[in-house]
């Protein structure tokens, strides 16, 4: 198969995967919104952040290790089947501190990040069961990695695509002819990623697969490499989390609750963009890593390119047909039908969505760092684009705009970003692709 076909092929069918995972988070949304309300919106808004920092986690660890074991299995060196089991062991002690913070302390986690006493009711119960399935988010995202950077992407995308669905369907089931609702909501999207996992596992035991378990003491050293190369997952799932928080903060002293629930409208239906871009960054990496780690420098480059002008070219139908649909968006979500919160969504979801005309060039960005093996710039333009440039952004227009501003800050950050990128880029394309 062609460098094209390649790209094709992994391309999208890793877009299709992410964007499963981001509907999923949507329907959470939309059900619960017909449940609870915007109280049940605010509710989840709120305690995403604790969501998106265990799956960043899970990134981290195993976009990181999957990294490792595709340049160094293309090395042919006996090294690379190590990293699977040390990534499944080291997720499963972090998740530990995740399942008792969420079974004790879920009201003081809602407090802190900014939950009144309505909100604190609302969102306990959903908190409380989705950080006690910690260890099935991260391996469930170690599994997907690994399949996918073993020659496997078909496997990894029905494996993203059916929990997702399965997700989806109990969400209706358990919040509905059940009853159960945001206590529903939590159990379905608890239990997906175990359907993923089961999925993978098809590879796991399958003549093709490449991938081993040896138990054994696990390497702090080759985890602390993996994360190198994970960094720039972990920051692009972490930021959506640290993005929220700061945002919330800001939507609560300008706008109140039917801010910050029109912000979870925005924040929510941007995920699926994030996702699009996050499969073509993710669908581009195993083949960059492969050539990259065969020496095949001109491979490398045509990849870099295609990821460049698709990500491109889906950034305009994006932002176009978010542009001409934002009312119809919005009044998916906004069950009560109120007026306030149409305004306020409509206006940020048009004025958000600007930023993707940059932000797809900067994931990709990031991730081919990464799989070059660039551990620094991965890291420098993870930090800018998920902290640095995001939060000043926000904290700036804020004050001078008002909720304008808070709309306009992920434009101007993604902005800021992109130049930053597009040198980085220059300046490894002179390094080691010459």
């Amino acid at each position: 198969m062609t460098v094209r076909g390649q790209f094709g092929k992994y391309v999208s069918q890793n877009i299709l995967g992410m964007v499963g995972i981001s509907l999923y988070i949507l329907a959470d949304t939309f059900f619960i919104s017909l449940a609870e309300g915007a109280d049940g919106i605010t509710a989840l808004n709120l305690v995403l952040p604790l969501y998106s920092l265990i799956y960043a986690i899970g990134a981290m660890i195993g976009v990181g290790s999957a990294i490792r074991f595709k340049i160094l299995k293309a090395k042919g060196e006996k090294s690379a089947e190590m990293y699977f089991s040390n990534a499944i062991m080291f997720a499963l002690f972090i998740s530990v501190v995740f399942m008792i913070s969420g079974w004790i302390f879920p009201e003081q986690l809602i407090r802190a990040l900014g939950g009144d006493e309505i909100i604190v009711k609302v969102g306990t119960p959903y908190t409380r069961i989705f950080m006690l399935f910690a260890p099935f988010f991260m391996w469930n995202h170690i599994c997907n990695a690994f399949v996918r950077n073993d020659g496997a992407p078909s496997v990894a995308m029905t494996a993203t695509v059916v929990s997702s669905l399965f997700n989806i369907v109990m969400d209706y089931v358990l919040m509905f002819p059940l009853g159960l609702g945001m206590v529903g909501a939590a159990l379905a999207t608890a239990i997906s990623p175990i359907i993923g996992i089961l999925i993978c596992c098809v590879h796991f035991f399958s003549k093709k697969s490449t991938i081993c378990l040896h138990w054994g003491v696990p390497s702090v050293k080759k985890m602390l490499q993996s994360c190198q190369l994970g960094i720039s997952a972990f920051v692009g799932e972490i930021s959506s989390g640290v993005t929220t928080i700061i945002f919330n903060m800001l939507i609560l002293s300008i706008a109140g609750n039917i801010g910050v629930a029109a912000y979870g409208v925005v924040a929510n239906t941007s995920l699926v963009a994030i996702s699009v871009f996050n499969g073509v960054s993710q669908g581009a990496q195993p083949l960059i890593s492969e050539y990259y780690g065969r020496g095949e420098k001109d491979a490398v480059k045509r990849l870099l390119r295609m990821g460049v002008v698709t990500s491109l070219v889906l950034a305009l139908i994006i932002v176009g047909t978010v542009w001409c649909f934002a009312g119809n968006i919005v009044a998916i979500f906004n069950s009560e039908q109120d007026v306030v919160l149409a305004a306020y969504g409509i206006r940020g979801i048009r004025l958000y969505f600007i930023g993707f005309l940059f932000a797809g060039i900067n994931i990709l960005g990031t991730g081919f760092f990464s799989a070059v093996e660039d551990a620094k710039m991965a890291f420098f333009t993870s930090i800018l684009r998920g902290f640095v440039a995001i939060i000043l952004s926000a904290v700036f227009m804020a004050k001078l705009f008002g909720m304008t501003g808070v709309w306009l800050a992920f434009p101007v950050a993604e902005l800021i970003t992109f130049l930053a990128t597009m040198i980085a880029l220059r300046q490894i394309n002179r390094k080691i692709l010459t």
